[in-house]
């Protein structure tokens, strides 16, 4: 039997979980895991039982079908059941980010007010810490929130009359959850799904991962973003497979935790954006790794545009000798407006990898370099899943054969019906049932390879420059910091053409270093020839990230301009 044929016959997702308890009460659902503790583990019979209770007290506090519901929660165990709850009142969970230590509360509140208009939230579900900032929210100017609410200081006595209540009124058309696509807070854009776009995607993704009952997920990865929600999340617990779910904070602090529960708990599939894995091959000292394997791992997918080819080469190096497979090293093409996943490699076999001339690539051509000539290496995201097309587009939207560059349109059965409160955007990407993703790629033997984003191209003296190509050669120059590197083009009115920035993040000290350090950065780019006009150097930590912790372009070409030109 088929694994995904428990999707047989379910028009909502709490139809599914009450199936799965129902048939397999004592297996494990969630386990949560906190470095140094014991895990919690729930029971598919416990953690139904449980979102029973926070269901009905949610349904106290006057949360209803439709109600749009912010869940701004750490890691606790029991978010999970609260996620549930929500969702059997035929409400739409959103999940946000909890602040960290280093933002400004006043800076959260701006963009929770942000989200507020944008998305419409109805209820904040969130810890006693955030309530003098969300509090006042209730009763501000333009605010749609009815009231803040604190579940986890609830005392939920009583006994549950069955698995979770009953959805009535609530089918496979009506909408499921909200998600935010990746941007800077406040500036996301609000993506709704429905119960039947989000369980056709668990079918058809689950087909092109090859999933398995034996299989087990083990995440760190954040649960306000497409890749932590849905791959690490709705798929194991709409499929009846194990989730491991890390603490993202303590594994940004730790991240040999993620490889100490994954050796614990037998892991076999796991979803890394890119700069986790050079994160992983570079902080986790020899002393910590003893007594891990990765044997288990059949999957790890890269689910990142573009996929760096020498980020795989890296975590191959590094972790071969505990037991990770080659073959393990996937990658897939996702975004929250498609659920997730448009394209997957496949199970048990090396994500390709092809090296293309990097002075065709600029012209939107590719051809495979030649021994000696600069070129490009670029990891394959796979072919499209069952349900989803893509296509390759000029300028023009006319589509584009093999080996030509374009941007990438899809159209599939799990896509979205446009952004919430936002016609113009969804009219300037949703065309004819087509969706125009930004992002540049090529098609090449029947495998889609994901370039850059359309908007971050630089054009300089009439030839494309993909900033990507020049973050990878300036991080690898000695005294950055690899991966904390961003590129982006000026337009310089004299010369009438754009001139190319780069923000490097170092722990250079003293001017003369500095100078030095630019003059290499500088160099690095002569390599490729290309001329980097203004080189920033920035201290750690100090790059703008995006909610899929990718630096953003935008918002640091902007805090670069302002706050670093004096150097």
């Amino acid at each position: 039997m088929m694994i995904d044929t428990l999707l047989d016959g379910k028009e909502t997702i709490s139809d599914c979980w009450r199936s799965i308890a129902e048939r397999a009460p004592n297996k494990e659902a969630v386990v949560h895991y906190v470095a140094g503790e014991e895990p919690y583990r729930w029971t598919w019979g416990e953690i139904l039982r449980v979102s029973s209770l926070y269901a009905r007290a949610l349904k106290d506090h006057g949360i209803r079908k439709g109600d749009i519901c912010a869940i701004i929660i750490r890691h606790h165990k029991d978010f999970y059941p609260i996620y549930m709850g929500i969702s059997a009142l035929g409400a739409l969970p959103a999940v946000l980010a909890y602040p960290n230590s280093r933002l400004h509360p006043d800076k959260f509140r701006q963009g929770l007010e942000g989200m507020v208009k944008r998305s419409g939230l109805d209820y904040v579900l969130t810890e006693k810490d955030l309530g003098p900032v969300v509090d006042p929210m209730v009763s501000g100017t333009g605010s749609t929130i009815r009231a803040v609410l604190y579940p986890l200081e609830w005392s939920l006595g009583g006994e549950a009359g069955e698995s979770l209540p009953s959805t009535i009124g609530v089918g496979g058309d009506a909408p499921c959850l909200l998600q935010h696509s990746s941007g800077t807070t406040g500036l996301q854009k609000a993506v709704v799904l429905t119960h039947r776009a989000v369980l056709e995607h668990m079918r058809r993704y689950g087909r092109a991962i090859a999933i398995r009952e034996d299989d087990k997920v083990v995440s760190w990865l954040p649960l306000y973003h497409d890749m932590g929600l849905i791959a690490a999340f709705y798929l194991p617990l709409t499929l009846g497979i194990p989730l491991v779910q890390l603490d993202p904070f303590e594994w940004v602090s730790a991240p040999v935790i993620l490889l100490e529960a994954i050796s614990s708990e037998k892991g076999t599939l796991s979803w890394l954006p890119n700069f986790a894995f050079n994160l992983l091959a570079d902080r986790c000292r020899e002393e910590d790794l003893d007594g891990i394997r990765l044997d288990s791992l059949r999957m790890v997918v890269n689910c990142s545009e573009p996929v760096r080819a020498e980020s795989h080469e890296k975590f191959l190096r590094r972790y071969a000798p505990f037991g990770f497979r080659k073959e393990a090293l996937a990658a897939c093409y996702a975004m929250a407006e498609t659920t997730f996943a448009a394209t997957q490699t496949t199970p048990g076999r090396n994500a390709k990898q092809i090296f293309v001339a990097r002075e065709d690539l600029s012209a939107g051509v590719v051809r495979l370099a030649r021994p000696g000539e600069p070129g490009r290496a670029c990891i394959s995201s796979g072919a499209p899943i069952s349900g989803c097309e893509l296509r390759i587009l000029d300028d023009d939207g006319n589509a584009l054969p093999e080996n030509r560059v374009g941007e990438i349109a899809i159209r599939s059965v799990s896509l979205f019906d446009g952004y919430r409160n936002n016609p113009e955007k969804t009219e300037e990407v949703l065309k004819d049932g087509w969706y125009f993703s930004g992002d540049y790629g090529l098609l090449h033997a029947g495998e889609y390879y994901i370039i850059g984003r359309k908007k971050d191209l630089i054009i300089l003296a009439g030839k494309n420059i993909y900033p990507e190509d020049i973050e990878d050669v300036v991080g690898k120059v000695e005294g950055v910091l690899p991966g904390r590197v961003v590129a982006f083009g000026v337009e310089d009115d004299i010369t009438g053409t754009e001139q190319i920035c780069v923000v490097a993040e170092s722990q250079a000290d003293g001017e003369a270093e500095k100078k030095k350090l630019r003059m290499e950065i500088v160099q690095a780019g002569m390599g490729m020839d290309v001329t980097i006009s203004n080189v920033y150097l920035a201290p750690p930590r100090w790059l703008i990230k995006s909610s899929a912790g990718k630096p953003a372009r935008k918002a640091n070409m902007e805090r670069s301009i302002t706050e670093l030109k004096a150097q």
